[in-house]
């Protein structure tokens, strides 16, 4: 499993229905859960981002499905990174040529 962070911003639309930010967490989870996606944390935050998600997925693939099912609902945009954790990248810099 691979960790990624997905950096979401609240849309217009979004903002304006921010009392159904817990129906749309546990919609959010579901649909990771179909996708094989751990969501290991999410915090609302200060920032040119307004959440932040760690989540662990078996691929790029379930990833792309997941943030373009967060997208498609209007509610937010996402900026998402893989990320290797320290142990991963000692991995790549052992393996260096």
């Amino acid at each position: 499993m691979g960790t990624y962070i997905v950096l979401v911003n609240s849309t217009d639309q979004g903002a304006k229905a921010l009392r159904e930010v817990p129906n749309r967490q546990q919609t959010s989870r579901d649909t990771a859960a179909k996708l094989g996606i751990v969501r290991k944390t999410v915090y609302m935050k200060l920032g040119r981002y307004d959440f932040v998600q760690i989540i662990e997925a078996p691929n790029d693939e379930a990833v792309a499905k997941y943030v373009l099912s967060i997208n498609s609902k209007g509610n937010g945009r996402t900026t998402t990174m893989r990320a290797w954790d320290e142990a991963e990248h000692f991995e790549f810099i052992k393996a260096m040529p």
